[in-house]
């Protein structure tokens, strides 16, 4: 399995000189099986979508998109998806299953439609499918996933638990575990839900939004510290933590100092548009 980095910042894209290193476009991150050039599952459709085109040779994009939730730093991408956006593309999308049973088109069109913007997804060119994934195990495009409930603030959220069969990928872009109390550390609870997710994994990517001196203040906008991330990684067994989802104002030069903060197991990466992970 291989892992292209292709939006790694959470709430708001942050362009600027201070964000050229590590990137301003939001949550996206594309998966190709061995020996595939083009990815075919795309986790998250912020900003970073937009560059699945150019992974994908100038071809029409055939694959699979899974949403964690639907803030617009994870959906925003969706319309300037060029890969996605033609008339020879085949895109299944797949977003959390909704407590009111509503449809998964219309839920997307609450945020993209005239008046908030031209078009409706129903207007995307290509074969589009919109659907509802409850909890559980899905196949996708030759990709094992398990869909598990987090929490997070201000909808329903998913983690995703991807396998190719040799190899193992969590994802958890957003994530509160400070709403289930303090926990151990005063970072949040370590509760069953991120410790199946997490389990053995290859690589853990997971919010790290916020460290844990800004918890006191940012926490209730419904992100994770660092160091929980890396602590979770940690309890959970994953070889590798990719803290991922970086405050839209945390420079490149603070980035750099992350990773000082923390030992040497598990290994600790801190994303950038540029990675690409062999798993």
């Amino acid at each position: 399995m291989r892992a292209h980095f292709l939006g790694v910042r959470g709430s708001t894209p942050a362009p600027g000189e201070d964000f050229v290193r590590y990137g301003g476009y939001t949550s996206c991150v594309a998966l190709a099986h061995d020996g595939d050039a083009a990815p075919t599952l795309v986790l998250d459709a912020g900003t970073g979508i937009r560059r699945v085109s150019a992974l994908s040779g100038g071809t029409a994009f055939a694959g699979t998109v899974l949403l964690t939730h639907l803030h617009w730093d994870h959906v925003h991408g969706l319309p300037f998806f060029t890969a996605g956006d033609r008339e020879d593309s085949r895109v299944a999308l797949f977003l959390p299953e909704q407590p009111d049973g509503a449809d998964a088109a219309e839920v997307l069109a609450r945020g993209m439609s005239p008046p908030h913007f031209p078009i409706g997804p129903e207007g995307l060119r290509g074969k589009w499918s919109f659907s509802s994934l409850p909890p559980g195990a899905i196949e996708a495009e030759g990709f094992s996933v398990e869909a598990v409930e987090i929490p997070h603030k201000g909808g329903r959220t998913y983690g995703y638990r991807v396998s190719d069969g040799s190899a193992v990928l969590t994802y958890m872009p957003d994530h509160c575990p400070t709403a289930l109390g303090p926990g151990p550390d005063g970072w949040g609870e370590y509760h069953s839900q991120a410790l199946q997710l997490a389990e053995g994994a290859d690589t853990l990517v997971h919010d790290a939004q916020l460290t844990a001196d800004e918890l006191v203040t940012a926490a209730f906008l419904g992100h994770s510290a660092a160091e929980y991330a890396v602590e979770l990684g940690r309890r959970a067994g994953a070889r590798r933590v990719v803290l991922f989802h970086h405050q839209p104002d945390r420079t490149d030069n603070a980035l750099d100092e992350l990773p000082k903060r923390f030992g040497p197991e598990p290994q600790v990466i801190v994303a950038a548009e540029s990675l690409v992970l062999e798993l």
